[in-house]
Formats: C-alpha cells, structure tokens, sequence
C-alpha cells in the first residue's frame, strides 16, 4: 500500500501516460494516412471522382428499384386476377335458321372468360324479324336450353382459342 503512494508509482505512471499519449498520437497519424491513400484509390478509380459517392448513389438506385420491383409485382398480381374476368374467348356460328330466308344471316356468339363464365348470345333472322337471345353460361355450360348453334359456339369459345 506504501508503494501506491511513494513517488516511484507515480513516476511510472506518468511514463505509462506519456507512452499511451505516444501511442495514440501514432495510431491517429496512422489513421489519417490510410484515409488519405483510401481517398486516392478511391479516386483513381472512379477516374478522378470519389467512387464511394458513385457506390452510395448506386446502392440508392438499386434500393429504388427493388421497391419499384415490389410496386409492379401488386401492379401484375392485381391486373392478372382483374383479366381473369375479362371476357377472352371467343365462338362464333353462322347459320340459317329458316330455310326460305336463303342465307347464313342468323349467329350464335360466345363471350367466356378464362373459367369459361359468360353469355351465348343468339340472333335469328327471319325476313319478318330479327330476334337476339342471350343466355349466361358458368363453368362452359348454361341452365337454359342450348341450341345446337349455341353449343357449338360455346364449343368454339372453350376449346379453339386456347
């Protein structure tokens, strides 16, 4: 205990204290070198700019696009569920419906979507009138009675535009 407080201790303390001091004072010349020569390889390869501003900007436009990658990916997901209900195939029939008219000018048409939900629409013509009927149709068939015209455009529609 004597020891910690003679003038010895204290003399060695202080030559501890000025080594680290020595020390530090190195460590931070050494520190600021290598700044300095980081600084110019830096710059030697971005031919005269700092490339670490280069990495930063990239590395901000890469993060810019992942989210923008991110926005349109919804963007897809939403559209593709939405063109699920649109109507994507199509059938259509010409035929006469009454033989004294003398050509193809009755049509049956077909509108389904891609689980074949949609509507069979029918036109007679006759030379008195002209009549359209549509019918709904789920899952390729309808509940209403099919005509054969009809059956053959919905036909067209669920199996020529695949």
């Amino acid at each position: 205990m004597n020891f910690l407080h003679s003038d010895l201790f204290l003399i060695i303390l202080f030559i501890l204290n000025i080594i680290l001091l020595i020390g530090a004072i190195i460590s931070n010349i050494r520190i600021k070198n290598i700044h300095k020569k980081d600084k110019v390889f830096m710059e030697k390869l971005g031919d005269g700019k700092n490339i670490k501003e280069d990495l930063e900007k990239y590395i901000n436009r890469v993060a810019n696009t992942e989210e923008e990658i991110r926005k349109l990916s919804l963007y897809y997901k939403d559209l593709n569920q939405k063109t699920e209900k649109c109507m994507q195939k199509l059938g259509i029939v010409r035929y006469n419906a009454y033989k004294d008219t003398g050509s193809d000018l009755s049509f049956a048409v077909c509108l389904l979507d891609e689980k074949n939900n949609g509507v069979v629409f029918n036109g007679i013509y006759s030379r008195d009138m002209s009549n359209i009927y549509a019918k709904p149709i789920q899952n390729g068939v309808s509940k209403y009675k099919i005509t054969p015209e009809e059956q053959e455009a919905i036909n067209r529609a669920m199996h020529e535009n695949n």
